[in-house]
């Protein structure tokens, strides 16, 4: 390790390699809690695919495990450091590089927000859909890295679905450039999107080719509150089955929505057991989309209304959007993020309180219900073992749930740490086999993002 920094500290500008106990310690982890993470021995600041490539194959020559970093916003654990790792950050990589009203896609560093790009696309009369919670904060290297998804992806899909090309570093330092830019091209493997959703344990993404689409028109909000979670769900398998495809469609159970109101109140009726909130952005055709989600959501027992005014809109989406803010301040939380079929998303819902009830935790829920995407929140103090040990059975029994009802493990969060023991449940042998050649062939030296996504063989853990 010390030759391999004394030879980075000769090559890269000034700066760019970090040593300072503090600091390293301020960037040892993302944002899910109750992750663990190592001690690193420096940070490297990138600011080019150059300087990124030099890292990788200094530490790639002497074994160093790199753990490639950006805004850190990730829930899973993802970019947490290893003991004796460099930390690798792309987050100076800031520029939109292209911005191309012609063939509509843009490139990007991978250090660039997710928001910044959203409003800079649009002053081109453009759009760039997926919008994680975190958008204001997160980069879009990190977002394809993660696959991320966000509130309209019910609509226009994840961050991969944007995907055309990547810049990626492998573990040698060689540069791979993925993909195109046209819209069609099926020449070779589909390298592109098997280095998206890799969390940084196949390559580190530096340049990010996206699709962009026409601005859409200014979406109408309706909100529906109904009596209980499941009845909500089942308001929304109804109104996806009818052929209506919203731009969004949220949902937040009762103590969500307690929790959100005691970080700033939004003005939820006390009496409400969950609230759908339901945008269409199909113009003159928007109207008659959010009576229907009135009508059916009556179906099931709740009261829509649709609002007019833009202030109010905005006003619920905030709401939405600081559901992970809010229940922070309550201390130590998991964050599930499971994925299941929309027909049974009430079966879902139901049993995540049947499972805060046989563990004697508190969950709250707040969901893409549109994609069927649950995040369960099981809150719990760190200070008491007892309470610590329930929470993380709790948080497994709510992954068998989502594989029993046909779902998944994360829709969008990824895997990282926190969930690596649970993915080979998902996978099976085989396909776990197959991730782990991957993992060979690419990273032969096992230095990239170590200990991620891929846990050492051995049996499935039980939530028991």
């Amino acid at each position: 390790m010390p030759t391999a920094l004394a030879e980075l500290a000769a090559h890269l500008p000034d700066g760019a390699l970090v040593t300072d106990p503090d600091v390293l310690e301020a960037h040892r982890g993302d944002r899910a809690p109750f992750c663990p993470s190592g001690t690193p021995a420096a940070l490297v600041r990138a600011r080019s695919t150059d300087e990124v490539s030099l890292v990788l194959r200094t530490a790639d020559r002497y074994r160093v495990p790199v753990v490639p970093q950006a805004a850190r916003t990730g829930l899973a654990g993802g970019a947490n450091a290893v003991d004796g790792c460099i930390l690798l950050s792309v987050e100076r990589m800031d520029r939109i590089l292209d911005i191309d009203t012609v063939d509509q896609v843009a490139v990007v560093e991978a250090g660039v927000v997710n928001a910044d790009l959203s409003r800079a696309v649009a002053e081109h009369g453009l759009f760039y859909p997926p919008d994680p919670s975190s958008w204001e904060m997160s980069t879009l290297g990190g977002n394809a890295a993660t696959n991320a998804g966000g509130l309209c992806c019910v609509k226009y899909g994840v961050t991969g679905d944007f995907v055309r090309g990547l810049t990626v570093v492998l573990a040698s330092g060689e540069v791979l450039r993925t993909g195109r830019r046209t819209a069609k091209g099926v020449a070779g493997y589909d390298l592109t999107h098997l280095f998206v959703g890799s969390e940084g344990t196949l390559g580190v993404i530096t340049e990010v080719t996206l699709a962009l689409r026409p601005a859409a028109q200014a979406p109408l909000t309706a909100v529906g509150f109904f009596p209980a979670p499941a009845a909500a769900c089942a308001a929304v398998a109804d109104y996806m089955a009818d052929g209506t495809r919203p731009s969004l469609l949220e949902l937040m159970d009762r103590p969500t929505m307690d929790v959100v109101s005691a970080y700033r109140d939004p003005g939820f009726p006390p009496d409400a057991g969950a609230v759908l909130i339901a945008q269409s952005d199909r113009g003159e055709q928007a109207p008659a989309d959010l009576k229907r989600f009135a009508d059916i959501a009556a179906r099931h027992g709740g009261d829509a209304i649709v609002s007019e005014d833009p202030a109010e809109a905005e006003l619920l989406l905030a709401a939405r959007r600081m559901v992970a803010v809010a229940t922070e301040q309550l201390g130590s939380y998991l964050a599930d993020d499971v994925c299941v079929p929309r027909r049974v998303l009430a079966e879902l819902v139901d049993g995540v309180q049947d499972v805060a009830r046989e563990h004697g935790v508190r969950i709250t829920c707040v969901a893409h219900a549109g994609d069927g995407n649950l995040h369960p929140h099981v809150l719990f103090d760190p200070a008491d073992p007892d309470e610590v040990a329930r929470a993380h059975r709790a948080f497994g029994a709510v992954m068998d749930l989502g594989l029993a009802l046909g779902g998944t493990i994360t829709g969008e969060h990824g895997v990282g740490v926190l969930k690596r023991d649970w993915l080979r449940k998902e996978l099976g042998p085989v396909g776990l086999r197959v991730h782990h050649d991957i993992k060979r062939a690419l990273d032969p030296g096992g230095i990239l993002n170590p200990g991620k996504v891929l846990a050492a063989p051995g049996p499935a853990p039980s939530a028991g």
